[in-house]
């Protein structure tokens, strides 16, 4: 896999991607990342990447000339790059969109900065992303987000294959829950133990007990992703409950 971004600051990457699990899938072979800055497709002496916005308003907004060569030039070389962009207007980002990002040759990860981008820079966008509902400096922590999701979705980045599939939000085994409360040793520390079912040795026992404590954790912590999740019908009535003694409601479909 390719992954490209283009920021003002393309130095910020390099600490992340090269640390690691990044850094060794890396280095591993397992993707390919260049950091690519924006400057480089300006034509005057100062390198300008932003301008006062039409109609008056507070701030700067990057340009679109810019913008739009620096996609087109990067796209040239090498295979055609999925652009996503990231904006409060994108749609939120999930682990099921990691999981489709992940199946892209090649993804491009465009950074914006200051208070936002001309609106015609879109128009070079297969895809726009939100990281949450709240105001970062720039792009490039959502750009390093959405890289670090997928790239421990690629085949051999975590060692264990089944890594991905135990952990929080995976839509594979665990249905979309909230990952089971984990321990290790000591066995006891300052009065609070281990359950003792997962010192049992009885692996049955320990995978239902784990089953039935990602479904509680999430109806305390997450009750939003119980409608979704894949449950029983046994699982579904046992969230219901939960979820009316944590919440005092119930899940959506019953009400």
């Amino acid at each position: 896999m390719i992954i490209d971004a283009v920021s003002v600051f393309p130095e910020m990457f390099e600490p992340v991607m090269s640390t690691s699990i990044l850094g060794r899938a890396r280095r591993a072979g397992l993707f390919e990342f260049h950091a690519h800055d924006l400057r480089d497709w300006t034509h005057d002496r100062h390198r300008t990447v932003d301008d006062e916005p039409y109609g008056g308003g507070q701030g700067m907004l990057m340009k679109v000339e810019p913008l739009a060569e620096a996609i087109e030039a990067i796209a040239a070389e090498g295979p055609r790059p999925h652009v996503v962009f990231f904006t409060p207007c994108g749609s939120p980002f999930c682990q099921a969109t990691a999981e489709r990002l992940a199946t892209y040759e090649r993804i491009l990860l465009v950074c914006g900065r200051y208070e936002g981008m001309d609106e015609r820079a879109y128009a070079f966008a297969d895809e726009r992303i939100s990281i949450g509902d709240y105001v970062l400096t720039g792009g490039e922590l959502p750009a390093m987000v959405v890289a670090d999701a997928v790239i421990r979705l690629l085949p051999g980045a975590l060692g264990d294959e089944m890594s991905n599939r135990d952990e929080s939000f995976s839509t594979e085994d665990d249905g979309g829950l909230l990952e089971y409360a984990q321990y290790t040793r000591p066995a006891v520390f300052r009065d609070m133990a281990v359950p003792d079912i997962l010192l049992s040795g009885d692996h049955a026992k320990v995978d239902a007990y784990r089953r039935a404590d990602a479904i509680e954790r999430t109806c305390r912590w997450r009750p939003d992703l119980i409608d979704a999740a894949s449950l029983t019908p046994e699982e579904r009535d046992r969230a219901r409950t939960l979820i009316e003694r944590y919440h005092g409601r119930q899940t959506s479909e019953t009400e």
